[in-house]
């Protein structure tokens, strides 16, 4: 077997150093955080009804027990990166960045879950750079693609794509973080794909939303045309986004004054009043978020654990004016979050405060689908 490695260095015209090759997550090395945005700032009130303190639900959820939950579809996107080697070109050397993504959507029917859909590429991550002769990169990483793929023996492994980061002559920003966020890109491309095949077959739909792990807020830039946009807020329609981790610190009030400390304070089975924030990743698109604690205080260790941070696209209408949530609305998503609190996978995530079970049972059927990192390092 040729290895990959080889491949890329001689149809590239690059140097390998056949470096020490690791993963990413199991050593301590710069990473990026993705499920938090910093300076949020909550611009204005963004639901029908005017609450000025924390809205307790737990009665609500009660009465909802014996009702269909809301939430039908439960979707993740999970990505391991690796450094597989130091190549050079121009007298310079870079860091090649592998990884594989997977994105996978568990449906619910009577109590039970299972796989609804699921998605796992491999992904190499070269410096532009790379291609030297400045060839169509879309034509020029797809014959490179073939040619490693050729040379793979074992015909059930694959390498999906290649894509490259720019590399900008004396810039300060690190080299290897640029690789791990074009691997979280294409994680993202692939969630919203399958968001899309699912609205596409109407299956998410009033009766049944999805609840995707993370963050809402994706990095879209293509998405200029208000028509476009129009369309992807209309998507994701039924679409909330249930952060685990985030940092309220960088959450402030259109006073510029911190909300941390009403964060912190909220008792249990409550939510905070909704605020909107304009996305800086999607231009022209806004938010809307609020906050509900589903553990007791007495349990966690931190002053954020059993929080969850809920996240809503608004919908543009036809005059390209963002809505705003209906109370009554924003009432039912979080009493089906809080009714989703139970089970818990305590003891087996330090993050069990902030899970939602059939988030964390999607998220172990993902990464139980790799390939071990021995096996997938072997291969470069």
């Amino acid at each position: 077997m040729n290895k990959i490695m080889n491949i890329i260095s001689s149809e590239t015209h690059g140097k390998s150093f056949k470096t020490f090759k690791y993963c990413f997550d199991g050593i301590e090395v710069p990473t990026l955080s993705y499920d938090d945005h910093k300076d949020i700032t909550w611009e204005d009130y963004g639901e029908t009804e005017v609450i000025t303190q924390a809205k307790n639900l737990k009665t609500f959820a009660d009465l909802l027990k014996n009702e269909q939950p809301l939430f039908k579809f439960f979707l993740d996107g999970s990505r391991r990166a690796f450094k597989v080697d130091d190549i050079s070109y121009n007298q310079q050397v870079f860091p090649v960045i592998a990884g594989q993504i997977g994105v996978g959507c568990c449906s619910r029917n009577n109590k039970f879950l299972k796989t609804e859909d699921f998605i796992k590429k491999n992904i190499i991550v070269l410096p532009d750079i790379a291609n030297q002769d400045d060839w169509n990169k879309e034509v020029f990483w797809g014959n490179l693609c073939k040619k490693i793929n050729d040379n793979i023996p074992n015909k059930k492994i694959s390498i999906s794509n290649i894509k490259s980061y720019k590399y900008i002559k004396n810039e300060t920003e690190n080299l290897e973080n640029k690789g791990i966020a074009v691997i979280q890109d294409f994680m993202i491309e692939n969630e919203i794909l399958m968001v899309n095949k699912l609205v596409k077959t109407n299956k998410i739909n009033y009766d049944n939303y999805l609840l995707k792990d993370g963050s809402l807020e994706y990095r879209v830039d293509n998405i200029k045309d208000p028509r476009k946009l129009r369309f992807f807020a209309n998507t994701f329609n039924y679409v909330v986004g249930a952060s685990k981790s985030f940092n309220p610190e960088n959450c402030r009030d259109k006073r510029g004054k911190n909300n941390s400390n009403m964060i912190a304070d909220l008792p249990l089975y409550s939510r905070t009043p909704v605020n909107l924030y304009t996305s800086t990743r999607l231009k022209g698109m806004r938010y809307a978020v609020w906050y509900v604690r589903i553990r007791d205080k007495k349990y966690t260790t931190n002053a954020f654990d059993g929080i969850l941070k809920l996240e809503k696209i608004l919908v543009l209408n036809d005059s390209n004016e963002h809505q705003i949530l209906d109370t009554e609305e924003v009432d039912l998503i979080t009493a089906n979050i809080i009714n989703e609190r139970n089970p818990v996978c305590y003891g087996s995530d330090f993050r069990w405060a902030n899970h939602l079970y059939p988030i964390y049972i999607t998220e172990k059927f993902i990464k139980s689908k790799y390939l071990s990192n021995n096996m997938f390092l072997n291969l470069f």
